[in-house]
């Protein structure tokens, strides 16, 4: 004979199994419905993303490119196509075509992309190889109101990190405007506009080379087919499919002249000072409000005062104050008219 009051036990526990599974809103299968109906937004919204992006960029999107972008087989990139459809976010006898609510849509998505990149830069220590996978999650989690209230605490940017334009709340965006490093002939010079953030590896070729946007360069002879530019007070090459990926403007305000001879607070010896010229553009985020608080800005007298025992950091008066910087950070720091503290 079952004991009662295991039977008891035992239906309590299969109602709660059930209850934990069937549940309306919070059971096992409403969370399944919930996360795929979640990877279905997702899927078309990279999908919307593509499609605009390869029309801007003068390429025709297809069924393979696209699988390609999404990583998915050309099977499921068909579906996508058809829930656009669907949808109407892209043209009923030309699926590859975004309508214009299908547009609106896409550079929604776009704008929270680079707006958290923008973030992520400004604010976070987060390194820029990783900028772009987290901005890819959190695209699809912001909405209209969160991107417009983060907008307004990044100061209403322009441009994101890499240097692509940021679509406003309206939906305006800038016209790219630029070249391709390789387009350029030995002598030319400019300013650095994009930089590329995909693929990954080509993307972390041209941090480890210390590039970002704003830098000034000249292209240099090179006798092995790469490309060999004057950037930053050095001189590096880079081969053919990383310096595609750089985007550069050589009109007349981009190579107007920089008042900066190369010199970097590295240059200093003990007792030696300069004035800063500018921060490099590479150093964002904590470190370069860090050292726009310490008064590293232009004009600012820097004096250094002694090294540590095995050379690195270095101790510099700033301000009054005095202030321990590695020498990366000592890299960062441009400067100009090195003089001798007189001593009294």
């Amino acid at each position: 004979m079952v004991d009662p009051a295991f039977a008891l036990l035992l239906f309590a526990l299969l109602a709660g199994a059930a209850a934990a599974v069937l549940w309306p809103r919070g059971g096992v299968l409403a969370r399944l419905r919930r996360g795929s109906r979640a990877t279905l937004r997702v899927g078309m919204e990279d999908a919307l993303k593509h499609l605009y992006k390869s029309h801007r960029q003068g390429r025709e999107p297809s069924v393979e490119s696209l699988a390609g972008a999404l990583e998915v087989p050309q099977a499921r990139a068909s579906r996508i196509l058809m829930d656009l459809r669907e949808a109407g976010l892209v043209q009923s006898n030309r699926p590859t075509i975004l309508t214009d609510e299908g547009q609106d849509y896409a550079l929604r998505i776009i704008r929270n992309h680079r707006l958290w990149e923008r973030f992520l830069a400004d604010r976070t220590g987060v390194a820029p190889g990783d900028w772009h996978e987290h901005a890819e999650e959190a695209e699809h989690r912001l909405t209209p109101d969160a991107a417009a209230e983060l907008d307004a605490r990044l100061g209403h940017p322009r441009f994101d990190p890499h240097g692509d334009p940021i679509p406003t709340a309206e939906g305006d965006l800038p016209a790219v405007v630029g070249v391709p490093l390789t387009h350029l002939e030995v002598g030319e010079e400019g300013m650095i506009v994009h930089l590329e953030d995909e693929p990954r590896a080509l993307y972390d070729q041209l941090i480890a080379a210390g590039l970002a946007p704003h830098m000034r360069f000249r292209v240099l002879p090179s006798p092995d087919g790469r490309t060999r530019m004057a950037v930053d007070g050095r001189t590096l090459d880079l081969d053919p499919a990383a310096a595609a990926n750089v985007t550069v403007d050589t009109s007349q305000a981009a190579v107007a002249p920089m008042e900066w001879d190369g010199l970097t607070l590295e240059d200093l010896g003990p007792g030696q000072w300069g004035e800063v010229v500018h921060i490099s553009p590479v150093c964002q985020g904590i470190q370069r409000r860090r050292l726009l608080d310490l008064g590293v800005v232009p004009g600012t007298r820097i004096t250094a005062e002694l090294a540590a025992a095995s050379g690195d950091p270095t101790a510099y008066r700033i301000r009054g104050a005095l202030v321990a910087l590695r020498r990366e950070q000592q890299r960062w720091i441009r400067i100009r008219n090195v003089a001798t503290e007189a001593v009294a």
